[in-house]
């Protein structure tokens, strides 16, 4: 259950433009994380898997799976947020690799499944181009205030 109003998110609701806007400059856009979707009960970015997301092994790498969940998680907190002096650090995450992407793409849906005043709980799943399951995330957020 999402104890947040949806009166609240639909009035602090950032855009996709705001969200990809992010991107540049960071490990979001060094992995070519682009925001696809987000709603008040989700949200979706896509990252490729190539060069910059696969290990040696020719799979993507679990650390570049862990930040595009991270990435989709925060971006998420932050899109429902109203309050410009509170920022959103990730503060647990933690992953099932079930699957190998090869090529291609992949792309992460986040379900928000907590919302406190301090905290947000986000569910992320990772899936490859044909649908397939390729990791299973858990990301807690803190709301904290900026410094």
């Amino acid at each position: 259950m999402i104890f947040l109003s949806l009166q609240f998110i639909l009035n602090a609701m950032k855009t996709i433009e705001e969200l990809n806007s992010l991107s540049s400059g960071t490990l979001m856009g060094h992995l070519e994380i682009h925001f696809l979707e987000v709603s008040e009960k989700k949200i979706r970015a896509s990252m490729p898997v190539n060069e910059h997301t696969m290990q040696p092994f020719g799979r993507l790498h679990g650390g570049a799976a862990l930040a595009l969940s991270e990435s989709v998680a925060s971006a998420g907190s932050w899109a429902i947020l109203d309050d410009p002096q509170i920022t959103v650090l990730a503060t647990e995450v933690s992953a099932s690799h079930v699957g190998a992407a090869k090529n291609g793409f992949v792309v992460a849906t986040g379900v928000l499944v907590f919302a406190g005043k301090r905290h947000h709980v986000w569910d992320v799943k990772i899936k490859d181009a044909s649908d397939k399951d390729i990791s299973f995330c858990r990301i807690t957020n803190s709301l904290i205030p900026v410094r």
